[in-house]
């Protein structure tokens, strides 16, 4: 299996760790060609504005709209500002593939960073740690997003379809669970990764 990972900027080694853990080859993606022959792809934590005039520079915002609303994707903190519909703080341009708002840097600067522990309706992920980066927050969700983890209740990973967004950094942690659970949607078969 062959997963990308949005390689303009931002945190993008951890993950690559993670999924050559996952016995997985991760694929920088930096151009549209780069997008063919991939099974699904993963936005980084980084900087939104930053990652957007990357986009437009290497024309790839056009194809990787079209790309993270066909195929599985997994938006982390600035990724997941990126695939939100909407996205305020102040509002910015995103893809508008999953239905929800989200507001930048919601969680205040880099001094207010901090690490805790998540709840989740799902037993095997109660107590996943979340680290939290001059993190956004997801104001509103749109009919059939499902929370999958939340910090003192409120949403912190969603999905809708093939999507999954995050607003903290689960690559930065030491287990591999979320990863693993995104695999899952990336493979062919369905079937678990190992």
């Amino acid at each position: 299996m062959r997963i990308g990972v949005l390689s303009l900027q931002g945190a993008v080694e951890p993950h690559f760790q993670k999924l050559r853990d996952l016995g997985v080859t991760p694929v920088e993606i930096k151009l549209e060609k780069d997008l063919s022959d991939i099974q699904g792809i993963i936005l980084p934590g980084g900087e939104s504005t930053t990652m957007l005039h990357m986009l437009d520079r290497n024309s790839l915002y056009s194809p990787l709209q079209k790309f993270v609303k066909e195929r599985p994707s997994w938006g982390v903190c600035a990724g997941a500002i990126l695939l939100a519909e909407k996205v305020s703080h102040p509002s910015q341009k995103s893809f508008g593939a999953l239905p929800i708002t989200i507001e930048r840097n919601a969680f205040g600067r880099q001094v207010d960073s901090f690490i805790s522990a998540l709840e989740s309706d799902r037993s095997d992920w109660q107590g996943l740690e979340g680290i939290f980066i001059r993190a956004p927050r997801i104001r509103d969700l749109g009919p059939g997003v499902k929370i999958l983890l939340r910090w003192k209740e409120e949403p912190v990973l969603v999905e809708h379809g093939n999507t999954l967004a995050g607003t903290f950094h689960p690559e930065l942690s030491k287990g591999h669970t979320l990863h693993r659970y995104f695999l899952d949607k990336c493979s062919p078969n369905g079937r678990e990764i190992s």
